[in-house]
């Protein structure tokens, strides 16, 4: 083969001294046609097969192998063989005496031939985003838990929107928009998806979708498009699976340690501000042509019918909430949003909870269980509402009801304050009685009346203890009750 020198020899010589190609080829003792391809091109001639080379080991093997790879195709991506499966079955089904190394070099081969291409794709301002789920780990009061990530990603200007939900079902999907639409001030004219069963509940042939009836009520409300990738083909949508990647590695990492999930999306939101500045002049172009939002947000809830029990409670999502005591053994409608539950008596909202996504939980709360107590003061000793209270009301219980055979009414009659008093309040005036070495119903009624400065003769007088001895205490007494 002709060496680089060489060919720099040839050519000066035909061209500038004007040798002739039999010259040459005489000289340098070389063919005529290696000179010509020398003469028309200065690069280095290189060998090409005209045919691929036998392969006697693998020959007999091939079609089997390729029947394999083609069956991949109907399978998950996870689950397809890799050159080393190829090879291990090979050996086991087929008796295969050849090498790994050979078969590894022939998959490779028609990977590369069939390898899909893709398009690159653009989208004009306000024309599109893209939207999915993600999840990342975090210490939720200092336990390591996953929390789900909703993205959204403008295909035009790449500003991102993340929001971190506690769930991924329905009432977090749509809540998720939500936010997303009034962070952006706007909505994008279409929305790209994958096929999650919170938009789709059927895939019909082609780009048709049977969608959820809730879906289908948020795009009517916002009034945008939706479009869904063909199944199993996230790289439809690659700009917010880069964002999946990049809002873990660039806003949660080290591992965030917080204490409630409204503190995690306050940092969140703050990254995704950062991120929108650092496309400013791009967002000002995209924010002008998005649609108006709604005069009115969407209410992002799925309605359920409940009934309460003769325990004040009803059960949904594996969890029992307490009700108002005058409606036990009634029918109820409940909102159940993303983080709340809020139950109805028809039109009228009759208490809302913070929405667990434990099992088996029993979210009560106390001025429910109130008027019961008010009739039924023994069972403040052992109640279960009682017991889910703050450690203070724990030390007074156990302090009152150790201190008199019927201290569970004195307990009683200070848990019926809260009717009267800021739950805050009473909390407070418990702790200052607990610090007065003897706590008792006297004791916290005072704390209270020195809190709001009210007539003490309103809050004292129903359990004033007349000491009848003397009867000169009546006059310090009253005396005390003028002042």
């Amino acid at each position: 083969m002709l060496r680089m020198v060489d060919i720099e020899y040839i050519r000066k010589k035909h061209f500038l001294e004007g040798w002739s190609i039999r010259k040459i080829s005489r000289n340098l003792v070389i063919s005529r046609q290696s000179v010509r391809k020398t003469l028309q091109s200065s690069e280095i001639p290189k060998y090409a097969l005209s045919k691929a080379k036998s392969c006697p080991v693998m020959d007999p093997y091939k079609e089997i192998v390729q029947e394999w790879l083609q069956q991949d195709r109907n399978v998950h991506h996870k689950q397809h063989h890799t050159a080393r499966r190829i090879y291990q079955r090979l050996q086991d089904e087929y008796d295969f005496q050849g090498s790994e190394s050979t078969v590894r070099r022939y998959v490779q081969i028609l990977k590369q031939q069939t390898a899909e291409v893709f398009i690159p794709l653009t989208a004009d301002w306000g024309e599109q985003a893209q939207v999915d789920w993600g999840r990342a780990k975090v210490y939720l009061h200092g336990r390591l838990t996953e929390v789900s990530l909703f993205c959204l990603r403008m295909k035009a200007s790449l500003v991102p929107f993340v929001w971190a939900s506690p769930t991924e079902k329905l009432e977090g999907f749509l809540e998720g928009h939500r936010r997303a639409f009034e962070w952006l001030g706007g909505v994008p004219a279409n929305l790209v998806y994958d096929n999650p069963k919170t938009a789709v509940t059927k895939i019909l042939k082609g780009p048709y979708r049977e969608e959820h009836s809730h879906f289908s009520s948020l795009r009517a409300h916002y009034l945008f498009d939706s479009e869904f990738c063909n199944p199993a083909s996230g790289n439809e949508k690659g700009t917010v699976e880069n964002l999946v990647k990049f809002v873990r590695r660039n806003a949660m990492v080290p591992v965030p340690r917080i204490n409630s999930l409204e503190e995690l999306n306050r940092t969140i939101l703050n990254w995704c501000e950062k991120e929108r500045l650092k496309r400013w002049s791009d967002w000002e172009q995209e924010c002008q042509e998005l649609r108006q939002l709604p005069s009115w947000p969407f209410s992002c809830s799925r309605t359920h019918m409940v009934t309460a029990s003769n325990l004040l409670l009803f059960q949904f999502d594996r969890n029992h909430y307490s009700v108002p005591a005058q409606y036990n053994r009634r029918h109820l409608r409940i909102e159940a949003f993303a983080d709340r539950v809020e139950v109805y008596d028809a039109a009228q909202l009759l208490t809302t909870h913070a929405r667990s996504y434990n099992r088996g939980e029993k979210i009560m709360q106390l001025e429910h269980y109130l008027p019961i107590l008010a009739t039924k003061p023994r069972a403040a000793k052992n109640a279960l509402v009682d017991r889910k209270l703050p450690e203070v009301y724990q030390k007074l219980r156990r302090c009152l009801c150790s201190r008199h055979p019927e201290g569970y009414r004195e307990f009683a009659a200070i848990l019926l304050l809260n009717r009267d008093h800021p739950c805050e309040t009473v909390l407070q005036a418990v702790e200052n009685a607990l610090q007065c070495g003897s706590p008792s119903l006297n004791s916290v009624l005072l704390s209270l009346h020195s809190a709001s400065r009210a007539d003490p003769l309103v809050s004292v007088k129903p359990i004033l203890e007349i000491p009848v001895d003397d009867p000169a205490k009546f006059n310090r007494l009253l005396e005390g009750a003028i002042a």
